[in-house]
């Protein structure tokens, strides 16, 4: 993956789980509290493509619309989907509003799984006369590669969540692996070089759905990875409790939060 357009910095739009955080009814202490931190929106970030200053959203969450208006997201180059399960698509069609701003269909990088998926539950996107967003897909149908996509080298590689498949991304020396659960070995070394993992880890203690914090640490070594963030967290971690026990390296997302990636 030498060569290649670097990613300046990743933005994370949200670090939340699929329930978001706080969670709706929930009394819990990380719920209730007033620690900005430990506010979560679904899981969701932006790539900022230093060359030709471009914007690549990775998926597209219930609370997109929130998301853009507080993180100021004013354009979009693309669009990155990593799987359809409802927290990392259902605010697709807000996308509508670059359509009519950008006055061009959105590109959209995802597997053929996820397309014969969106075709199932949004039949209108592909009718040119709804009003609608509109998306130029490019499907992959290998399971492991690299595309010139949004004038971008895109390393992709695929695993499982239980029975749906999900994509991992890479660009350069930064990959955004989330929703894992399990995979082949591989995966290591589709992120042989890797310096900046973003990784899903729900909570500290294991999940039939997601890897367990000592889990993702063992990924991460394994990989390689100087620097190590962990998203997709649930109202079971405390953002301030639960970095002080993580190990050199390794940190806790959250929302807002913006990293230079490794160049």
């Amino acid at each position: 993956m030498s060569g290649q357009r670097r990613v300046d910095h990743f933005l994370f739009l949200g670090t939340g789980a699929s329930a978001g955080v706080p969670v709706v009814g929930c009394k819990c202490s990380v719920c209730l509290s007033k620690k900005p931190k430990n506010f979560r929106f679904r899981p969701s970030g932006i790539l900022r493509l230093a060359q030709d200053n471009r914007q690549l959203l990775i998926d597209a969450t219930p609370d997109f619309r929130s998301q853009a208006l507080q993180f100021g997201i004013d354009r979009l180059d693309g669009l990155l989907l990593t799987h359809t399960h409802f927290d990392h698509i259902a605010g697709i069609d807000d996308l509508r509003i670059f359509n009519a701003w950008q006055k061009q269909n959105i590109p959209c990088l995802l597997s053929r799984e996820s397309f014969d998926d969106l075709q199932h539950r949004y039949p209108y996107f592909f009718d040119e006369t709804a009003q609608s967003a509109k998306f130029a897909f490019t499907r992959l149908d290998a399971p492991m590669g690299e595309i010139e996509f949004c004038n971008t080298k895109i390393g992709y590689c695929s695993y499982r969540q239980a029975r749906m498949g999900v994509m991992g991304f890479r660009v350069g020396h930064f990959a955004y692996i989330s929703d894992i659960r399990h995979y082949e070995a591989s995966i290591f070394s589709f992120l042989k070089g890797v310096q900046v993992l973003v990784i899903g880890a729900l909570r500290p203690d294991p999940s039939p759905l997601h890897l367990s914090f000592d889990e993702a640490i063992a990924f991460s070594r394994k990989v390689g990875a100087q620097e190590t963030w962990l998203t997709h967290l649930g109202h079971f971690v405390d953002h301030d409790d639960a970095h002080q026990l993580l190990p050199a390296g390794v940190r806790l997302a959250y929302d807002g939060l913006e990293i230079a990636c490794t160049k």
